[in-house]
């Protein structure tokens, strides 16, 4: 095969890629809920994941954390880490921004430019000590805390709180015991 069909293969898939999920993001999706009043002040920080809906870009990773950092142009800095199945510690690093100041806990995060995903802050410790993170569907969601672990009853809390709002708990994988 030429160079130039091979190119023209590539540059074809690349775009009817970019059509599928220009064609996801225009789909009428249904509201959900946030957090209202972030401080993002207060969220910036380094949490650490004590759940999450098992999912594609974390498969095999444990002790997953991230760092939230605001910067001075309003964008906030992401940094992901967690140590993969052969022990070798994995970090992404992407940009998130918030869309409508008015609904702070509704941010967009990349880490691959130009895609952005949906970050909702569900719920959240009126202390900031946990927080309850999702997308605008159900796919996605996962417990973060300040600390690795948290009490039982404040995860029984926070799985009380999910249930509610229609997530099956049970997809939950824990980052060491429950």
């Amino acid at each position: 095969m030429s160079k130039k069909i091979i190119f023209k293969v590539i540059a074809n898939a690349a775009f009817a890629l970019f059509l599928a999920f220009a064609a996801a993001s225009c789909a009428s999706k249904p509201e959900i809920s946030t957090k209202d009043g972030v401080d993002l002040k207060k969220y910036a920080g380094l949490w650490f994941e004590i759940a999450r809906f098992e999912n594609s870009f974390q498969k095999g990773v444990a002790d997953s954390r991230a760092v939230y950092e605001l910067k001075g142009d309003g964008r906030i800095r992401v940094v992901n880490s967690g140590v993969g199945a052969d022990g070798k510690i994995r970090s992404a690093e992407g940009s998130a921004y918030v869309p409508d100041p008015s609904q702070n806990s509704k941010i967009r995060v990349s880490f691959f430019w130009p895609f952005y995903a949906d970050y909702y802050i569900l719920e959240l410790a009126d202390d900031y000590s946990w927080s309850l993170v999702g997308s605008s569907d159900s796919d996605y969601l996962w417990i973060l805390a300040r600390t690795k672990t948290l009490p039982q009853n404040v995860i029984d809390k926070i799985l009380k709180l999910a249930k509610k709002r229609g997530y099956d708990i049970e997809r939950f994988k824990y980052n060491g015991a429950k």
